[in-house]
């Protein structure tokens, strides 16, 4: 019989979850180590200097929370200080190029680093095993080494696309960065090879016998103070002083019977919520799945979400959000009757052409009594910056912030950049029944939305569904996979829908979901990543 399941797109976060799991731990223990473990293998996916969101689902306990450690701007922060640098802004509406890339890579591009804190607190609230315990597997993969999947060096070797930088960058621009990626010759290391991290491993041994305390109130914080003071950085001691999850409950809506569990803003949770309001005014499982009348209806909801988003949705702390017309089923059926109507939705963006980078990481952890830990955590698509001595890479969340005043998304002290991160959960009765999220920039949502559909409206089981042909609209192009048939494409377009299609089978956002049924769980980790859902 299966007592546990966890899906993630690294095996080692996977086989590290699995072995807190048999030396006793619960659900948390098990979501942290292999949390620690991705900061390690993943290391410009996410890293103990970034930002999320965890989705805890206790039964027993009565406990159904979310942990939100999404990164906050520096104090240093000006709302005007990069107006005059915007170039464009991303195709896809997350984030803006700007002249010198002041806001992607270095010093300035960072918000403040939360993830190490917020794990330490949902590791102290509702694990049993001790900080130390479950960061000895991260520990051991820093020390000894870990082989260079395809995916870590196919961040690597993104190429520069619209005003965006190599992503090769982060790890081959700066010195601290280059002593730890590159080999001795000053190669970049090929798949297979071993990379090795001692000193984070170093830091991460000093974290497990000392506690956080000293990242963000010690030598530690000394430090990384010091060392943003001097090459220009924006982040001070009090912003590290200031770190600082925050609880949030879930953000409730339905579907087809099932109650729809989400994070709040600025999460993207509203966004899974009023797309699937949209489609259930539509029988979709009649349509055929990816039929070009299933795209067309799902790729409309998909825009009229996200010309909310673009509108409405942000830090709730610094902008009023009309979240309660934003989820209302009356805002949805006028959406659904425009969308019957043959009406097409219009995203308008700023001298768009720049896609977003889209990399972060995900991991749900489920067991047969129905505790579920189910987090995204991410480092944007990271700084480059590495403090000599200390081996984590910093986030560069300040990239998505709105460089001009005014906007919904604006610059702001302390404030906090929506992003589409959106861990989910579906429940009948109390009983969960889906748990799933995703990385992938903008696409989370989409990506969560088709997988949702998947498994209610076509039956399908958590691998299928992560694994079949999915398509985006974050803009008015309708993105596919090539394994979108062809003739379909031909129908959208002579229904005058403009396509791209991606030489791609498999792409993000890579999603992992668990489904648990009549006592079973069944797990799925998409192709397009490295991982596996594995159980105990």
């Amino acid at each position: 019989m299966t007592h546990c399941m966890i899906s993630a797109p690294q095996p080692e976060a996977v086989e590290a979850g699995l072995d807190i799991f048999k030396a006793g731990g619960n659900v948390m223990d098990a979501a942290i180590a292999a949390a620690f473990v991705q900061t390690v293998v993943d290391p410009q996916m996410c890293g103990i200097a970034g930002f999320g969101s965890m989705q805890i689902f206790m039964p027993e306990k009565d406990i159904h929370s979310f942990i939100d450690f999404h990164g906050k701007a520096p104090k240093a922060t000006k709302p005007d200080m990069w107006e005059h640098l915007v170039e464009r802004e991303c195709d896809d509406g997350f984030g803006f190029v700007l002249k010198g890339q002041v806001n992607e890579f270095g010093y300035q591009s960072m918000t403040s680093p939360m993830t190490l804190q917020a794990f330490n607190t949902a590791l102290q609230r509702h694990g049993t095993m001790s900080l130390d315990q479950v960061l000895q597997p991260a520990i051991d993969y820093c020390m000894n080494g870990f082989a260079v999947r395809p995916r870590v060096l196919g961040f690597w070797l993104q190429p520069a696309q619209a005003g965006r930088i190599e992503r090769v960058a982060v790890v081959n621009k700066l010195d601290a960065a280059r002593k730890i990626y590159l080999s001795e010759d000053g190669a970049l290391l090929n798949v297979g090879d071993i990379l090795k991290n001692q000193d984070m491993g170093r830091l991460y041994q000093r974290i497990a016998s000392e506690g956080i305390g000293i990242f963000y109130d010690g030598e530690i914080a000394d430090l990384i103070a010091a060392d943003m003071k001097a090459n220009g950085g924006l982040l001070t001691r009090d912003d590290l002083g200031d770190c600082a999850p925050t609880d949030l409950a879930p953000l409730i809506g339905n579907y087809r019977g099932f109650e729809v569990a989400t994070n709040q803003l600025p999460g993207g949770g509203l966004m899974i919520l009023e797309m699937l309001n949209i489609l259930e005014h539509f029988d979709l499982c009649a349509m055929g799945h990816n039929s070009a009348r299933y795209i067309a209806t799902v790729a409309e909801a998909m825009k009229y979400a996200t010309i909310d988003k673009d509108q409405f949705m942000g830090d709730p702390n610094f902008i009023d959000v009309p979240q309660d017309l934003l989820a209302s089923k009356a805002r949805a059926a006028e959406f659904a009757a425009k969308i019957r109507a043959g009406e097409k939705a219009d995203i308008v963006r700023l001298n768009s052409g720049a896609p977003e980078s889209k990399d972060t990481t995900h991991l749900v952890v489920a067991d047969a009594a129905g505790n579920v830990v189910n987090v995204t955590h991410s480092l944007g698509s990271s700084s480059g910056v590495i403090t000599d001595g200390l081996g984590f890479m910093y986030n560069n969340c300040m990239m998505v912030f709105d460089p001009r005043p005014g906007h919904v998304g604006s610059l702001a002290p302390g404030k906090a950049r929506f992003t589409a991160m959106c861990p989910t959960i579906l429940s009948k009765d109390g009983k969960p029944f889906l748990a799933l999220g995703a990385p992938g920039g903008t696409t989370i949502t989409m990506g969560v939305l088709q997988t949702i559909l998947n498994v209610v409206d076509f039956r399908m089981s958590a691998q299928e569904a992560v694994s079949a042909p999915r398509f985006c609209a974050t803009s008015n192009v309708i993105e596919l996979t090539n394994r979108i048939l062809r003739g379909v494409e031909r129908d959208l377009n002579q229904d005058g829908y403009v396509t791209r299609r991606y030489a791609a089978s498999y792409i993000t956002p890579i999603l992992h979901a668990i489904r648990l049924q009549d006592g079973k769980l069944d797990g799925g980790a998409d192709p397009a990543g490295d991982g596996m859902a594995a159980a105990c």
